[in-house]
């Protein structure tokens, strides 16, 4: 009875999360200590016997295909209690369950509704559907840890069962690359060359060296009297504010986000690392996950501009760099954030 009031509590608590951030898409391997609550009574196939709980362990393997879907295949090693009534003893019995699984990620997050089938083979084979919740826990970028808890249908007798389940699992993911910083080039330097001969366009070179004839007189040039170019540090900034516990792009950025992604086609060769902000109400290993939430939703607008995917790295910082450290409604408004600048090289012509 307490295990069936412990999976409609996680289930509420699934139901009324907030929107959390995506997973990568990938293979995970996982292995869990698992408990079965049965109560099958007088079993056909051995006149007399109860089969009570079990207690056992498991392993699984997983593939996470985007945000929100995930299947998985397991199988668990089952030590049951039972009492035959005839014989007037209690003894274990070993099983096995096969089974597969899809998992629904609520809002993309650690929260999570299964179903499945299983066949749970104890004395004979019986098949059973199943539907519960879980929570996933990310310990290290690969390492994560998860506890759920499900109701067995039973097809074949009509059993009605509860069981749980607490694993740990190896994500096989990839990180982020990190940004490439791009270093200014060094300013060329002008050579002044006096005029010892005719100059046609007047720009200080004698024609009998000029390579470039009839430069306007507004640029300064080089030895052989060509226009001279240097390189100059252009920047295009972002700043998206956000509602508390929110993460969703208001509609008044969305030129600010077009603005930046023009900048990004005019300059092929930068990327934009996108760090998201929360203020420091809440707790911060929630903050942190919501401020990546917040930069991973301004990178998709950017995609949709046309950006590709690789150029645009995103990170949470949660509460880490407040913008403003007062206790005040409006340094908590102006905490909540995502910001962004992006740096290139533009070669422009000196002017004399």
């Amino acid at each position: 009875m307490k295990l069936k009031s412990l999976t409609i509590a996680i289930a509420l608590a699934a139901t009324s999360a907030s929107t959390f951030a995506a997973e990568q898409e990938g293979f995970y391997i996982g292995a869990f200590g698992d408990y079965y609550d049965a109560s099958w009574k007088n079993m056909r196939e051995q006149a007399g016997l109860d089969v009570n709980e079990s207690t056992g362990w498991g392993a699984e393997l997983g593939y996470r295909f985007n945000d929100y879907w995930s299947a998985r295949l397991e199988y668990a090693d089952l030590d049951f209690n039972a009492h035959d009534k005839v014989l007037n003893n209690r003894n274990d019995i070993d099983g096995e369950r096969y089974g597969i699984d899809a998992l629904y990620h609520f809002g993309g997050g650690p929260f999570y509704g299964l179903f499945g089938l299983k066949d749970i083979d104890v004395v004979d084979d019986n098949t059973f559907v199943n539907a519960g919740v879980g929570y996933r826990h990310f310990v290290t970028d690969n390492f994560f840890v998860n506890a759920e808890t499900s109701v067995y249908q039973g097809l074949d007798k009509g059993y009605t069962d509860v069981g749980a389940k607490l694993g740990i699992n190896y994500f096989f993911g990839q990180k982020s690359a990190p940004v490439a910083v791009v270093e200014p080039a060094p300013e060329p330097e002008i050579v002044p060359v006096p005029v010892t001969s005719v100059d046609t366009d007047k720009d200080s070179i004698p024609d009998i060296d000029d390579k470039c004839a009839n430069t306007p007189m507004t640029d300064a040039v080089d030895s052989d009297g060509c226009t001279l170019y240097e390189d100059t540090e252009v920047t295009v900034s972002l700043l998206v504010t956000f509602p508390n516990n929110d993460s969703s792009v208001s509609n008044q950025y969305l030129n600010d986000i077009d603005a930046v992604a023009s900048f990004l086609n005019d300059h092929p060769d930068t990327t934009v690392l996108l760090e998201g902000h929360t203020s420091e109400v809440g707790k911060a290993s929630y903050n942190k996950w919501l401020s990546k939430k917040r930069a991973d939703a301004v990178a998709k607008k950017l995609i949709a501009d046309g950006i590709a995917e690789d150029r645009i790295t995103t990170a949470g910082l949660g509460e880490e760099r407040l913008k403003n450290p007062a206790n005040t409604a409006e340094a908590h408004a102006e905490n909540r954030r995502v910001e962004a600048k992006v740096k290139s090289i533009k070669r422009v012509k000196v002017l004399r």
